[in-house]
């Protein structure tokens, strides 16, 4: 039986800054690719939609095929397997003999579960585990996990007095010996997203997957378009696409190392000097660290209906509610528009998020694990330390220092769409409709409803709820509850 090596990728699928594979390269015996679609990620949730949306499923196909593109390219194999990842590593090591495991840390649950299994079925077998998720690791910062700053603001504040850690080198292994699979031992295809138990997308994907589309990106974004000297004015923008980087769905699949990120920042400062833009930009990669160091602090905690702060907030359970939420039918459009824009596209602007999250957990008053577990599904980004951290802070269980955060989805319609370009986009039956009628259709009266051809109600639903008294008392509702937790 002859002996190999295997590199096991998961959220990280990419050949560059990628340090068990360079180990790999480096240990002289064959090595081997391995990618398993887990058959447990593209269940039926009890909420009743896929843990796996088809958005992300065909982003994580694309990125999938453009890492076995790469690693041929450096002599290796990829294999991809649709099944449990227990069982596929058994099938290899009836043919192979495994020696090593490479692979990058995951802090998640579910993950460290599955790789418990994994390890079970090897015990002669050696994992060797690196960080590659953060762009500083745990371990070069200057605290620990348990001392990990309770609010963002305050861990930027110590990274800056204490000073960042130094990057390390970013490389890519000139070649790889690869195994030489068997004729009867195939590299595999990849799945079809019917093969997945999902529907097929209607449109060509918003953000096509792989590593070598995010190379594209970051360089169209950066010095093509040169859109870094602008990040900080635009990035709240919510329907043009070079309004903000779009880096963060190959972040979260790990297509793009944030270290590259990070070097390319330095690169443009260094040409074309420093700015508040590109600070902006390193600002949010340190926002991903934070929600990793977070996760890593509070493990499951990150999933309790309590959150991290324990106050027993009563959630609802309204599934009228819930499904008109998702389905973009509020009557409040700034909701409306992202969510059905999420939908079609599996993507939504940050500024969004936090207004439909925040429109979820204060005005509806509905269980924020639904809402994080629908962005789950449904986001080509998603990231399960940032999405949970989000909502957590969103929904007032996480790491915010202010006790009942509300985001008045009108105002902030007003505030970053005042046009209501990006409303018309998504909400063809409001495209008629002016600024302001289109931030507010409810105020119309029936003269207004007349001149610009819509019946509120029939062509656009009225508001599910009163936008100020949902409000009011959802936040009677939380002070009750820190009073009680007391």
């Amino acid at each position: 039986m002859n002996s190999c090596i295997i590199v096991w990728f998961r959220n990280d699928l990419r050949v560059h800054d990628h340090l068990p594979l360079l180990r790999a390269s480096s240990r002289g015996l064959p090595v081997l690719g391995l990618y398993v679609f887990d058959q447990a990620h593209y269940k039926t949730l009890s909420y009743g939609f896929p843990k796996t949306g088809k958005h992300r499923a065909q982003f994580i196909r694309e990125s999938v095929e453009d890492l076995r593109q790469n690693l041929n390219r450096l002599g290796a194999p990829l294999l991809v397997r649709h099944g449990s990842p227990e069982e596929v590593f058994t099938s290899i090591s009836e043919r192979f003999h495994i020696q090593e495991v490479f692979l990058h840390e995951e802090i998640g649950s579910e993950e460290l579960t599955v790789e418990g299994k994994v390890r079970d079925r090897l015990p002669h077998t050696t994992f060797t585990i690196d960080h590659g998720h953060n762009l500083y690791p745990p371990e070069d910062l200057p605290f620990t996990t348990r001392e990990l700053p309770d609010t963002f603001s305050q861990f930027r504040k110590v990274l800056d007095k204490n000073g960042v850690p130094g990057l390390t080198e970013i490389s890519i292994p000139s070649s790889v010996r690869g195994l030489s699979l068997p004729r009867d031992f195939p590299e595999g295809k990849l799945p079809t997203l019917q093969e997945l138990g999902l529907k097929e997308l209607e449109r060509p994907p918003r953000y096509p997957g792989g590593s070598s589309k995010a190379k594209e990106r970051l360089l169209h974004y950066i010095f093509k378009a040169d859109r870094l000297k602008v990040y900080k004015e635009t990035r709240n923008g919510m329907l043009k696409e070079d309004d903000s980087s779009k880096f963060s769905p190959y972040l979260a699949n790990g297509c793009l190392s944030p270290k590259v990120v990070l070097d390319q920042i330095r690169t443009y400062e260094k040409k074309y000097g420093k700015n508040e833009s590109t600070y902006m930009l390193y600002f949010e990669l340190l926002w991903r660290d934070y929600f990793h160091l977070v996760h890593r602090k509070y493990r499951d905690r990150i999933f309790y209906p309590a959150g991290l702060k324990g106050n027993r907030i009563p959630w609802h359970d309204d599934q009228e509610h819930l499904r008109r939420w998702m389905d973009g039918m509020t009557g409040y459009p700034l909701v409306d528009a992202a969510m059905r824009e999420l939908k079609q596209t599996g993507f939504m602007s940050n500024r969004a998020r936090q207004n439909v999250a925040s429109f979820f957990t204060k005005n509806l008053g509905l269980d924020w694990r639904i809402g994080a577990a629908w962005f789950e599904s449904q986001l080509v980004d998603y990231d399960v330390s940032s999405n949970y951290g989000n909502w957590l802070y969103i929904a007032g269980v996480g790491n915010d220092a202010v006790p009942f955060r509300a985001f008045n989805v009108e105002k902030q319609a007003h505030d970053y769409d005042p046009d209501g370009a990006y409303l018309r986009y998504w909400l063809p039956e409001l495209k008629e409709l002016p600024a302001p009628w289109i931030h507010q259709p409810r105020e119309m009266g029936m003269l207004e409803q007349q001149q610009y051809g819509i019946n509120l109600g029939e062509d656009y639903p009225l508001p599910m709820v009163d936008l100020y008294e949902s409000m009011k008392n959802r936040k009677q509702e939380y002070e009750q509850a820190q009073k009680n937790s007391r």
